[in-house]
């Protein structure tokens, strides 16, 4: 997939130099943080490109054009810390200092107007998490793991799920090639009758809850009944996982079955992130996956670092959540 924006090496010393003015530690204080980079903003110290850059995604987004989007030569922190793999989430807060990599994905949220969402029971209710391969989920389907993964949304099971979601190669080996997948969902409409959308519409499908969830809140188990379906063409699905609930009609086996074979022949478009890229996408408007193309080294490839946000489509997406917030941190929201 080719980028929409590459920025020149003096656009993004530009930004850089504004990023690193933020003096605020978002793992500590995560408002005080957010804060701070809405003053940059509000002082009109953020770079004209970058804010046409950010316009020209929200208007794709709000016309529908694209719902995916990559950004190339994106500032990153001077010093990327290597991290232990048995608990890279407490290395890097040991490890790293400084928060230019944070700082980009929480004003590159702000201009296009999705505040972020986290979870309280999962790194420590961080708004920036980490797409790595974490020792003990080893060849298990999740992103924190050394896998592959097959077309999903993330937090699938959950209630409260992020309608879009961005990606910032922090390391990413160049003799590997791991690929993210991304199939908009009105591709996969393309391929469904309206009788079988019609039937993926109805609470008949249920999804077991990630490994990762489970080992934070051994209360959890599954979603409870759900459409697969919703909006015009959102899909609540993780392949292989997402399947009929007991009691289900038959016609929602066969539209299940539709769904696979429509996922296989839409449309996908494919990005390798590279260090300084930035990909966001559409999380629930779409799916999305993890391919492993050509791995030349695989500790190398485990190596492989992404920095992380969640976050909802607008203002008002986010405030109908308010009832959910942890200890009135907004955005956060329990399991």
């Amino acid at each position: 997939m080719e980028p929409l924006y590459v920025l020149t090496d003096a656009e993004r010393d530009e930004l850089y130099a504004v990023l690193e003015t933020i003096g605020k530690n978002p793992y500590e204080d995560y408002p005080a943080f957010s804060r701070a980079v809405a003053g940059v903003v509000d002082r009109g110290e953020v770079p004209a490109f970058f804010r046409d850059v950010c316009e020209r995604i929200r208007h794709d987004r709000e016309t529908g054009v694209s719902e995916a989007h990559a950004l190339r030569n994106c500032p990153l922190d001077r010093e990327i810390p290597v991290l232990d793999l048995d608990d890279p989430v407490a290395d890097k807060h040991a490890k790293k200092k400084t928060f230019v990599g944070e700082a980009f994905l929480e004003l590159f949220g702000q201009l296009v107007g999705t505040p972020l969402l986290s979870y309280a029971t999962r790194f420590n209710g961080d708004f920036f998490t980490d797409v790595i391969a974490i020792n003990k989920y080893s060849g298990m389907q999740t992103g924190f793991s050394d896998s592959e993964l097959v077309f999903h949304n993330d937090r699938t099971a959950h209630p409260v799920r992020a309608d879009f979601i961005s990606l910032l190669g922090m390391r990413c080996p160049e003799g590997d090639y791991i690929y993210t997948g991304y199939v908009d969902g009105r591709a996969l409409l393309a391929h469904l009758t309206e009788e079988e959308q019609e039937t993926l519409r109805r609470p008949y499908f249920i999804t077991p809850y990630d490994v990762l969830s489970r080992d934070n809140n051994g209360d959890l188990t599954d979603s409870g009944a759900h459409a697969i379906l919703e909006n015009h063409h959102s899909f609540r699905y993780l392949d292989t996982s997402t399947t009929v609930r007991a009691g289900a009609p038959e016609k929602a086996k066969d539209a299940l079955l539709s769904l696979k074979n429509a996922l296989v022949k839409a449309e996908k478009k494919r990005h390798r992130l590279l260090a300084g890229d930035l990909f966001t996408f559409a999380n629930q408007d779409g799916l999305h996956s993890r391919d492993k193309m050509e791995i030349n080294d695989p500790e190398r490839a485990r190596q492989r670092w992404l920095l992380k946000t969640y976050a909802f489509r607008d203002r008002a997406a986010a405030d109908r959540h308010a009832h959910r917030w942890i200890d009135g941190v907004a955005g956060r929201v329990g399991d």
